[in-house]
């Protein structure tokens, strides 16, 4: 799909406007030089442009010759023109990809809640990977992707561009994603997702220190440097192998149907009046209450509040069932 709404008929939209300008032509041409009224006129440039045959209305003028055999030359072209245009179409599979365009603008429109994907590079699909596993929808932007690597929904176009962003249903997106290898083209991406939805969670990737900061104050909720990521990675695996490979299972890949999940609480309650872990099955690891601020394995007696946000640890009828609860 591509991120604007340019039509691929353009060249038969053009042969046609020239043919009609041609018919006009031919019907003043016919008034003019040969005094015809507008019906006679009409009648002589339609058998002219046509071809058929037909004998002239009426005798034609030296200078009604002249035009005419301009006029049966132009047309000559513009109908190859138009023939040329219009098999290109479809022998060349240009037709079957706007249809498939088209299909794919609904199927985007349909969205709701959804995550954007900006770069499909190492990083991007990865992501796309997770995602798909776990039944998140997403959209894909990528300035070119193979058609193997085509995700289901997928944009070909700018990400920078504000026109793609919309394209790709910002205005419902739950998420937004840049994995660009640019750090200045992830910001910008990061200031115009913001933008055009305050509401959206936006992490971005970064290859500096120094853009972490400005990406924050962009607008990112969160901001992931994977040559960092990947270095903590191998040194935790020299420390704490198990530990790494037990963390590893439980993040969002799952584990015999076993993930951890972040719930949001719209109600103030205490744990023990809930008693999720009889109630459910399900196990809470922590509670996040503000910016960076954890309760790490909660008592009972713990209070929740709106707009804390439960860690827990299960399986999905776990989890649901844990939703509904809180």
């Amino acid at each position: 799909m591509a991120a604007k709404n340019e039509t691929p008929f353009k060249g038969l939209y053009v042969s046609l406007g020239l043919m009609f300008l041609v018919t006009t032509i031919g019907v003043m041409g016919f008034m003019g030089i040969e005094g015809y009224g507008l019906l006679d006129a009409v009648f002589m440039t339609v058998i002219t442009l046509s071809t058929v045959g037909y004998q002239e209305v009426h005798p034609l003028s030296d200078a009604g010759k002249v035009f005419d055999t301009i006029l049966i030359v132009t047309n000559l072209g513009l109908f190859t023109y138009f023939i040329s245009t219009l098999t290109r179409y479809f022998i060349d599979g240009e037709f079957r990809a706007h249809l498939k365009n088209m299909k794919m603008e609904r199927s985007i429109a349909a969205l709701e809640g959804h995550t954007i994907l900006c770069g499909y590079g190492r990083n991007g699909r990865a992501a796309a990977k997770i995602l798909s596993k776990n039944n998140a929808s997403y959209v894909v932007i990528e300035r070119a992707v193979a058609d193997k690597q085509r995700a289901t929904h997928h944009i070909e176009g700018d990400a920078t561009d504000e026109e793609t962003l919309i394209a790709a249903g910002i205005a419902r997106a739950g998420a937004l994603i840049t994995t660009l290898p640019v750090d200045a083209e992830n910001l910008y991406i990061v200031l115009s997702a913001r933008q055009l939805n305050s509401r959206i969670k936006i992490i971005s990737r970064a290859s500096d220190d120094q853009a972490v900061k400005k990406m924050k104050i962009a607008g990112a909720d969160n901001v992931i440097m994977p040559d960092k990521i990947g270095g903590a990675h191998m040194a935790t695996l020299v420390l704490n192998p198990d530990l790494k490979e037990f963390m590893d299972v439980l993040s969002a890949q799952g584990y015999d149907g076993t993930t951890v999940e972040e719930l949001p609480i719209i109600r103030q309650v205490q744990l023990q009046n809930l008693d999720p872990w009889r109630a459910t099955g399900a196990n809470i690891l922590a509670i996040k209450k503000g910016q960076n601020q954890y309760i790490m394995n909660p008592a009972h007696d713990v209070q929740v509040s709106t707009g804390d946000r439960l860690i827990v640890m299960g399986n999905k009828e776990q989890i649901a069932a844990l939703r509904e609860l809180v």
